[in-house]
């Protein structure tokens, strides 16, 4: 069997994401199975080069993630690196903020490229470098993620079997406590970026990029939007333990109007104790059943299941609620979200499959946190124009 080499550079792989994600549990994971099979006479391997600014880092992490031949190679020199013929694809998985910069550099060095998301801070300018890889002839893409969990997987085939019947309403809630790093033993689990709006941070950049193709490809396209945001804690301790203030939101409520008409309801918040299923858990209602995933699992409560439930505030409710709702079971093995969507991407650069996910599909991601910030700012709710 031939084995194709699949040059990639891997931009960015210092970072949290970039390392676990996408190395780790992607590209290593797929050189470890033996690469992409093709046919019985071929298969796709990636050929990783790991890139970014600090070469100790990047050592340290070629040494604890070696390949079957040993520590892949890494690069600080990431133009010479975008000049050599035998990488076939640019990964960017930096800060949103230097994304622009990196992907202009892959596009001169005519690079298929994909990218982490959001693609950029505005949609103006997430539509622009979508744009610089058409008018290019490049192939591009931008993580998606979410789509490959078991849990919406199962409920993308419970809509696709007609389940809900008339679909009504969706409600999602996001999030999880993030310490502030203020006490002792207690280090924030996420960078302190995050929280400082000129680094790039916020919630609602973050996140509605998420709920943008999470709703779109599971209930329909979004219309509009209407979004308030807070900042909850003030103050917190960065990767040195030194204080600062937070110039970023950390929780967002927002609703989106579908099409269809269905309004879709999503709390995001990184100041929240979890009592749910999940720190990702989405309800959805039809006249015919209802269904709530999380990020592995997913329930259901068809109509002729669902209890008659009488208010009664003067005595415990005689019902356990969760004792009427019945997990859906895994149809299959489910390979880790972002593993499945590189190898989609791989096969569509390599051998020319079709592949939606687009720089064009992750600016309308960037457009509804836009749209979601300027909702917030004017206190109304706005349409989403056309891309």
């Amino acid at each position: 069997m031939a084995s194709k080499p699949v040059g990639i550079i891997l931009n960015g792989v210092t970072g949290r994401m970039g390392t676990n994600q996408h190395l780790v549990r992607s590209i290593l994971a797929i050189i470890q199975q033996g690469g992409i099979k093709v046919s019985d006479d071929l298969v796709l391997m990636p050929s990783p080069l790991l890139a970014g600014r600090n070469a100790n880092k990047l050592k340290a992490i070629a040494d604890r993630y070696p390949g079957p031949q040993g520590p892949f190679p890494y690069t600080t020199a990431l133009d010479t690196a975008l000049g050599d013929k035998k990488y076939d694809i640019f990964f960017d998985a930096s800060g949103t903020l230097q994304r622009a910069g990196f992907v202009e550099k892959a596009v001169r060095a005519k690079k298929a490229i994909y990218c982490e998301k959001p693609t950029a801070v505005t949609a103006a300018e997430a539509l622009r470098l979508a744009k610089l890889c058409e008018d290019a002839g490049l192939k591009n893409g931008v993580v998606q993620d979410k789509l490959w969990l078991p849990g919406f997987r199962k409920m993308r085939m419970l809509r696709d079997q007609g389940f809900f019947g008339t679909l009504l309403a969706v409600r999602g809630e996001f999030g999880y406590w993030v310490f502030d790093g203020l006490v002792a033993d207690q280090p924030a689990q996420r960078p302190s970026w995050n929280y400082r709006k000129e680094d790039g941070g916020g919630i609602i950049v973050d996140m509605l990029c998420h709920w943008r193709y999470l709703v779109d490809n599971l209930f329909g396209p979004i219309k509009a939007v209407s979004c308030v945001g807070t900042t909850l804690l003030p103050e917190r301790a960065d990767e040195q333990g030194r204080r600062y203030r937070c110039t970023a939101e950390d929780a967002a409520y927002a609703t989106f109007e579908l099409e269809s008409g269905v309004l879709c309801h999503f709390n995001s918040s990184w100041n929240v104790r979890v009592r749910r299923d999940d720190l990702l858990s989405v309800q959805a209602d039809g006249m015919n059943g209802s269904a709530v995933a999380g990020l592995r699992k997913c329930w259901v409560q068809p109509h002729a299941a669902t209890p008659r439930c009488i208010w009664n505030p003067d005595i415990d409710s005689p019902l356990n609620h969760y004792d009427h709702w019945q997990e859906v079971p895994d149809a299959c093995a489910y390979d880790n979200a972002f593993k499945i969507q590189w190898e989609l991407f791989i096969r569509h650069v390599m051998l020319d499959e079709p592949f939606r996910w687009t720089l064009r599909e992750g600016a309308k991601g960037v457009q509804l946190a836009e749209m979601g910030l300027r909702s917030w700012k004017e206190r109304r709710w706005l349409d989403l124009p056309a891309l």
